[in-house]
């Protein structure tokens, strides 16, 4: 009951921003930045041990923007220089402008390091094919639906590669679904290309949701888990799963990762236990609402260890362990 995790990026510690930095300007080579990439994932997973999370994930460390990363590894795109996504947040926007081709794994590698380094499970995580389209610049397809379903096809073979490394949860990320409701059937016919030939656990995470503009649609997402954020909503958007009741798991965010603010042990556990009156409990993971990656890593951990003492005070109470 109340499996924790997390949802994929955490803090790069300063000397990799620095090495990355120094990569750019050739300074480094690329075994040199790969060698201090695997040393900070080896802190991430080490991190999450000591915490006490369930499913751990390997951290992104190679990772830059979630877009961008895939779109360096596929053919048939270029990357722009820097464009504003929000706040002073900046990301390489991908460009479309060739056929889409996968020629080799594009996340193998660091995933099974992070699993050789622990007994837990270890999270595979991609970012959807619908998302890829929506933060992509397309000058090549005909249209959206095009494009979307190319990707489909090339983040099923990455997905079936996880599951053949022995990912026991694949996490296909979607956080722009939300922003264009319109086009959920899109979305959900694109992940049905990735989860065909799955048979581990498949989960969809969705950020920024406006979601009474998508629910009870998301339902029909062809995934095992959803995973939602409602702490930085302060839970206020909790009652729209009331009616009609969720039918599937739900990893429930209850971490704010855009706020400095740390939260509080008894503040998490009145958010889980208002949780547990509108979900089936046996049906609950606990996170926090998104990736860690813009806090700090000692925020980050602050309040991985305020969830965790979280979800063991309830565990306890309700004789759960």
């Amino acid at each position: 009951m109340l499996k924790t995790t997390s949802v994929g990026s955490y803090p790069k510690p300063a000397y990799l921003t620095k090495a990355r930095a120094l990569y750019t300007s050739r300074k480094i080579s690329r075994e040199e930045l790969k060698d201090l990439e695997l040393n900070a994932t080896r802190e991430i997973v080490e991190l999450q041990e000591r915490i006490g999370i369930d499913i751990l994930v390997d951290g992104e460390m190679e990772r830059g923007d979630m877009a961008t990363y895939f779109a360096e590894k596929l053919e048939g795109f270029t990357v722009s220089g820097p464009v504003r996504s929000y706040g002073n947040r900046y990301y390489r926007k991908p460009i479309v402008n060739g056929p889409i081709k996968r020629s080799q794994p594009m996340t193998i590698e660091m995933f099974e390091y992070a699993r050789s380094l622990t007994d837990k499970p270890v999270k595979g995580i991609l970012t959807g094919p619908y998302t890829l389209c929506d933060w992509s610049f397309n000058t090549y397809y005909a249209d959206r639906r095009a494009l979307t379903l190319v990707l489909a096809e090339v983040i099923a073979e990455e997905a079936k590669d996880l599951q053949r490394a022995g990912a026991e949860y694949i996490q296909i990320d979607e956080p722009a679904i939300s922003t264009r409701p319109e086009e959920l059937d899109l979305a959900i016919e694109a992940m049905s290309i990735v989860t065909a030939d799955l048979k581990v656990k498949t989960i969809s995470h969705i950020c920024y949701g406006d979601f009474k503009t998508i629910y009870p649609d998301i339902l029909r997402l062809p995934v095992d888990q959803i995973d939602l954020e409602f702490a930085n909503s302060d839970f206020t958007n909790l009652e729209l799963f009331r009616d009609p009741p969720f039918t599937k798991e739900i990893a429930v965010g209850v971490l704010d990762i855009h706020s400095h603010r740390l939260e509080t042990v008894e503040q998490v556990k009145d958010w889980i236990n208002g949780a547990l009156e509108v979900f089936p409990p046996d049906k609950v993971f606990i996170d926090p609402d998104c990736g860690l990656k813009t806090r700090t890593m000692e925020e980050a951990e602050a309040k991985l260890k305020v969830m965790v003492r979280a979800v063991n005070e309830i565990k306890a109470e309700r004789g759960w362990v």
